[in-house]
């Protein structure tokens, strides 16, 4: 298997990213229209319609992609070169292990009651390792990115879509900031 995947050249990959993509999109889309995907009159967006219009705008994407890679448009549709350089595999390796254990901190690993972090606790450690350690970015843009991603994502998602995000052991922190914008 890896063999094929050393082999596979830029421009073959990005033929069959376009099309899982695309097929993934348009299975989104036909599942999120089960549920309502316009604007309920004094509720917001029905169930589907962020899956649904974010995975019409993926489609569109892929589509955008497949013309290009067809019409031979732009350097990544021309480039015949490796997909992976000798030593990409290590970097690449080491982000999935990192990302593999920021979703475990999320809900918990499981061993010994721990409960997780949440999302907002594992979020900043999964940015900082990957800014300092893979980037190499400074201490002040990794801090900061650390801190107001997960903010903007909170105030994004829970304030003004009211989606929960996974807290875990973190919950009882976010009392007083609900409190703050709920009036609780």
């Amino acid at each position: 298997m890896f063999a094929g995947i050393r082999e596979m050249t830029v421009r073959m990959a990005e033929l069959l990213l376009a099309l899982t993509f695309a097929a993934l999109s348009a299975y989104l889309m036909i599942k999120s229209a089960e549920l309502p995907i316009g604007w309920i009159p004094d509720e917001g967006p029905g169930g589907g319609a962020w899956p649904f219009w974010l995975s019409a705008v993926m489609l569109g994407s892929c589509i955008w992609v497949l013309v290009n890679w067809v019409l031979r448009i732009g350097p990544v549709a021309n480039n015949d070169g490796p997909l992976f350089e000798a030593g990409m595999f290590a970097p690449v390796f080491l982000v999935a292990a990192a990302l593999t254990i920021c979703i475990g901190l999320i809900e918990g690993i499981g061993v010994g009651g721990f409960g997780g972090i949440g999302f907002y606790g594992a979020l900043p450690l999964f940015l900082a390792f990957y800014l300092k350690v893979m980037g190499n970015h400074s201490w002040m843009t990794t801090i900061l990115t650390a801190v107001l991603v997960p903010v903007v994502t909170f105030l994004f998602f829970e304030i003004m879509l009211k989606i929960t995000l996974p807290k875990g052991m973190t919950d009882p922190l976010f009392i007083p900031v609900y409190a703050f914008f709920y009036g609780l």
